[in-house]
């Protein structure tokens, strides 16, 4: 979907030791072969040569410059440093969009979202479960959404604020919905509620019951990626002074659904996790897709480390990101390993 062959048939500069009639005849099944898709045995027949002649001439072409394979992608995305990236972490998919000039100071730029979403639509197919965690990038996401077969979407977390569900995670699950044909099942809950008490007796109400029932049948995931820091940790905004200080002296590094994680992908904080409406990890390891959208170097560090935690199979990110990510030693697991890295 992001890219394309093209096949140039000409003469070519380093094609003078051909004769004119070499250069038509390989001209010509060049272009049988390349642009109208015929196997070399219908090449010979139709010029009434052998297949080992055929593959002959094909391969001289190519060395001679008589025929140029170009692979072109849109200008907004990184062939090269997607491909780096994807080895690197062990990825099923990695896709890297070029940064905007202001990536430093805007994480999670809105192109991301719409790169995303065209992701989504080739990822789902028909009667698959979608997940969606609250983050900005997966509401840029699904507002960007114009294609999706019918489906089911899900919210995996509760909202940043009550208030706002309109503009967020709620939305998003409808817009999905709508764009599918399928069935929402959002959560009108917060994401953290005050003690973990408060948020047993809310998982247990019928409405936010009913999404939790689906989580174990969602097939691919979409989930944002936070780091440590004001304005750009949803968790991290949400907590007080002294709460933020505790996790901090824990090693945290990166947020993802409420749960936080350590340079190396470790969880941390666990007891963060039972004051919160969200996904389990175990729950979410089992998802086969989890595709994180996140971006910015402010972000690198927190992403490196959520790639790290085995919840991960796919990353959309931005150029500023990536280089950041390259820069740094491989990942000791494939992400598709589904590690966990306490075990």
């Amino acid at each position: 979907m992001y890219s394309s062959e093209e096949i140039a048939v000409s003469t070519g500069r380093s094609a003078t030791r051909m004769g004119p009639a070499e250069l038509v005849q390989a001209a010509a099944m060049a272009r049988r072969f390349y642009l109208e898709g015929k196997s070399k045995i219908q090449i010979a027949e139709e010029f009434g040569v052998s297949r080992f002649k055929v593959a002959r001439v094909l391969e001289t072409a190519l060395e001679r410059d008589l025929v140029r394979i170009e692979i072109r992608v849109p200008a907004e995305l990184d062939a090269e440093r997607s491909d780096a990236l994807r080895a690197h972490f062990g990825l099923r998919h990695a896709v890297v969009v070029e940064s905007p000039a202001e990536a430093e100071e805007s994480p999670d730029p809105e192109n991301l979202g719409e790169v995303a979403a065209d992701l989504l639509g080739e990822l789902v197919a028909e009667g698959d479960v979608l997940g969606l965690a609250w983050g900005r990038s997966t509401i840029h996401m699904a507002a960007a959404l114009d294609r999706l077969p019918p489906c089911t979407v899900v919210q995996l977390t509760g909202v940043y604020d009550a208030g706002t569900a309109e503009r967020g995670s709620v939305e998003a699950v409808r817009r999905a919905a709508q764009v599918s044909g399928g069935d929402a099942h959002p959560i009108y809950a917060p994401m953290l509620l005050p003690d973990a008490a408060t948020a047993a007796a809310l998982r247990h109400q019928t409405g936010i019951a009913r999404a939790f029932d689906y989580f174990d049948k969602v097939t691919v995931a979409a989930v944002s990626i936070g780091s440590w820091e004001p304005g750009i940790s949803t968790v991290h905004d949400m907590l007080s002074e002294e709460e933020r200080a505790r996790y901090a002296s824990y090693g945290v590094a990166a947020e993802m659904s409420a749960h936080l994680f350590d340079r190396d992908g470790r969880r941390v904080g666990r007891d963060l996790g039972e004051r919160c409406i969200t996904v389990e990890t175990d729950r979410l390891r089992r998802i086969p897709e989890v595709v994180a959208i996140a971006g910015g170097q402010r972000k690198a560090d927190a992403i490196g480390a959520v790639l790290r935690s085995g919840l991960v199979t796919s990353l959309v990110t931005d150029t500023a990101a990536a280089d950041h990510l390259l820069a740094g030693p491989p990942s000791p697991r494939p992400a598709l390993d589904r590690a966990d890295p306490d075990d």
